[in-house]
């Protein structure tokens, strides 16, 4: 056997290092709980220099997934990792690269499926997936996540298709345990081989057509060929386990059982629930209870013969589902093992839980309690009850939902604060008020019940927009730290109504609310006097991954506000990169270490991108200004409600992840508008205007001087790092410049 040592890590760790260990060519990524850890921990092994894996942050999961598949029809190895509704955003690219025969790994942190939003592990994503044509193995511990990675692409390129590697989130993914490793890199490439495909896109002696339109025939000869490729993985997976069974002493099967052998009632189970039932086959053993447990890790192809061999002779069976599969009375391991056993006409009673949704613990008296009712059934030879949903319970008949605060309306949000009129001279909007005393007045419509942490600039930044805004408004957050603090069912932070879509689709579900606002006034069933400021507030990298729907947004023009709040990261999952984290920058994405510097491109600028769709409106704004901000968000209600969409980005501190103290943010915020990183300006239909021009007050500052407050770039202050300072002042001088020849412009 190869020479291997003992780690103490996490399934995620494990995907990562096997990864490393493999060095693939290419990383296609983004970020999403569970699987996060994955591409972090990979980061972090690139930036000691441990691997040459190019790692590429993608500006969504359907990008990743792209990103993916371009990578592998280079010929080269790709691998990559996502969760929940990542996967179901990247769904439709999976049968693409299934279709066209590339492989490639995925891991799969497996996690409840939003709505409502739930982070924690079931099975309700890694089922959407039986259907694409990937071969899936599942791995029940986090030995299993790390030798199956290491399988999983060598059974990928023997029959040319890809393949993913589930595992339960956060009890498989994030749980540690001791776990043997192959000692050198060295052995793990050579076990795998070399990847030799017969075509791909970089031959430039055999150009190649991939993906071409297809009709029928030859569509159906293609997913026959699919078709026999699965087959012959049912031959090459047990293959690959035994091979490497020789090579580290650890060989699988494509199913397990316990106490199987004279079972007369069983329990079938996914993932890290199979060990907690042994234990409870163990106690009703000791009873006299003839009951086993049994599971699967492969779930396509689906081991239908190993399956039956493993219980055609107990009499009843339960099958437990973390997810269902609506409206069938099972999940999908129900329905499939019905299937296997009418198949082979099998007399075995079985009846189908839903167990463990959104993360719900599985105990050792659940197991106990599931093989109970299927030792019940085999002594009875029937099943009473042949679907059910374990440990829910009733809703409390006539529950009126508590009032928690009375609605915000009529003069309550109307108090003068700010008044907006039109120069007739020059046609541009004068906001007047705004003065931040006077704006106390306005009643808070996000109140101070909520969960962010201290320092947090979202609540600020929020509440300082809506003292700007009269009246009636309603709020959409995307997915982030601002909808995740604000919201923990049954209560809510809001004096007004809060919706919530993912990162993906904010901007569109949004504009298809306003639309049918105006539509049902139209109509005359909404009265003709009520009027809404509807208002998206996104962040945490929603407008990476959501600025594809942002942008339709603008360009159709609904009347509607979207505020970024620009934190520079994806916080909520723990502070991975986006395109807005400066360059240079640290993340649990861009380590810096021997061999990487922080992150390697520099911030992106959302509202030069909003301005380029020629919406009516565009201003940044910060706290570190108050009636400045007051009065920008005045216009912006203004022309949201009567001529078309208005953005409005203000820099949002994150102590958390910014590493400062939360006490002295506002002088923080302070720093990156004197020294232009965020500077403050407004563009009125195509018109700029700089609104706070620190060179004129003398208050300009080196961009350094802001950076070395934040222990997110204070490293950037040695002098290893002055190259990437020195681009950093010259990217932001730069785009300074521009601004100043905009402002002194009325044509650019």
């Amino acid at each position: 056997m190869v020479e291997q040592k003992v780690v103490f890590e996490s399934g995620n760790e494990l995907a990562a290092y096997a990864a490393k260990q493999i060095n693939y060519h290419v990383m296609g990524y983004y970020p999403i709980t569970p699987s996060t850890q994955i591409p972090e921990h990979l980061d972090l092994l690139k930036a000691e220099g441990e691997h040459d894996i190019v790692m590429i942050p993608a500006d969504g999961e359907h990008g990743a997934a792209g990103i993916c598949y371009g990578a592998s029809t280079g010929g080269g190895r790709v691998f990559n990792a996502t969760s929940a509704n990542g996967l179901l955003y990247s769904l439709e690219q999976l049968p693409v690269q299934s279709g066209t025969r590339f492989p490639m790994v995925l891991n799969v942190g497996c996690r409840t499926v939003s709505g409502p939003l739930s982070i924690k592990g079931d099975h309700s994503d890694i089922m959407y997936a039986l259907n694409t044509g990937w071969i899936i193995l599942f791995a029940k511990d986090p030995q299993r996540v790390y030798d199956f990675n290491i399988c999983a692409l060598k059974i990928a390129e023997k029959v040319k298709l890809p393949i993913i590697v589930a595992f339960d989130g956060f009890f498989t993914s994030h749980q540690k345990r001791k776990v043997q490793i192959v000692a050198h890199d060295k052995d793990v490439q050579d076990f795998v081989g070399k990847l030799e495909l017969e075509y791909h896109a970089l031959d430039k002696e055999h150009p190649v057509s991939i993906g071409c339109y297809m009709n029928e025939p030859d569509l159906l000869n293609n997913k026959y060929q699919l078709h026999l490729a699965m087959e012959e993985a049912r031959k090459v997976i047990p293959e690959v386990f035994k091979e490497y069974g020789e090579f580290t002493g650890r060989t699988y099967s494509m199913v397990e059982g316990y106490m199987m052998e004279d079972a007369e009632a069983a329990l079938f189970v996914l993932g890290s629930s199979y060990d907690t039932a042994r234990l409870a086959v163990d106690k009703l053993r000791e009873e006299g209870k003839k009951v086993g447990v049994f599971t699967s890790s492969v779930l396509r192809p689906f081991p239908k013969k190993e399956l039956y061999d493993l219980c055609k002779n107990v009499k009843a069976i339960v099958v437990a589902d973390r997810q269902d599969s609506y409206g069938a009375e099972g999940g999908n391991m129900s329905l499939e093992l019905k299937a296997t056993l009418q198949d082979y006409k099998a007399n075995i009673e079985v009846a189908s839980l839903v167990y463990g949704l959104s993360g719900r613990d599985f105990y050792m008296e659940d197991g106990i309690d599931m093989l109970n009712r299927a030792y019940d059934i085999a002594q009875k030879g029937k099943v009473e009850k042949r679907f059910d949903y374990f440990g829910h319970y009733k809703g409390k008949e006539g529950y009126e939902p508590p009032k928690y605060f009375e609605p915000l309306v009529g003069d309550k949000v109307r108090p003068g604060v700010t008044s907006v009129t039109v120069d007739e001279a020059t046609g541009k909007m004068i906001a007047k008020g705004g003065i931040v005393k006077d704006s106390t007045r306005m009643p808070k419509r996000w109140v101070a019940g909520h969960g962010a942490c201290p320092g947090c600039g979202i609540p600020v930044n929020v509440n300082m927009l809506l003292r700007g805004i009269e009246g009636e408004v309603v709020l959409l957050f995307q997915t982030g730290c601002g909808f995740v603090v604000t919201s923990p069912y049954p209560k809510s932070s809001f004096r007004v109504t809060f919706i919530h879509n993912l990162f993906q689709n904010g901007a569109a579900t949004l504009s298809g609310l306003v639309e049918m606002f105006h539509e049902r006034q139209r109509r005359g069933e909404l009265p003709k006097g009520d009027n809404f400021t509807f208002i998206m507030i996104s962040g945490d990298g929603g407008l990476d991954i959501g600025i594809g729907p942002a942008i339709g947004a603008a360009l159709r023009n609904h009347r509607m506000i979207i505020m970024e709040y620009d934190n520079g990261g994806y916080m909520n999952t723990g502070y991975q990169l986006s395109y807005t984290t400066p360059l240079g920058a640290r993340s649990s994405t861009s380590h810096v270490g021997k061999a990487q510097a922080g992150k390697a491109t520099f911030h992106k600028d959302t509202p030069q991108i909003f301005a380029a769709t020629n919406i009516p409106y565009v201003a940044t704004v910060a706290e570190s200004n108050p009636t400045d901000f007051i009065k920008k968000a005045a216009k912006a209600q203004k022309y949201a409600n009567e001529y078309g969409l208005a953005f409005i980005k203000a820099l949002s501190a994150c102590p958390l992840n910014w590493n400062d103290n939360p006490r002295y943010e506002r002088s923080v915020i302070d720093a990156a508008v004197n020294c232009c990183y965020h500077p403050l300006y407004e563009i009125e239909e195509g018109i700029t205007t700089i609104t706070y021009n620190p060179e004129e007050r003398n208050k300009k500052i080196p961009v350094i001087d802001w950076l070395k407050m934040m222990g997110r770039t204070k490293h950037l202050a040695k002098p290893e790092y002055a190259d990437i300072v020195q681009s950093i002042q010259d990217e932001v001088d730069r785009r300074w410049e521009r601004l100043k020849a905009r402002h002194e412009s009325p044509v650019l």
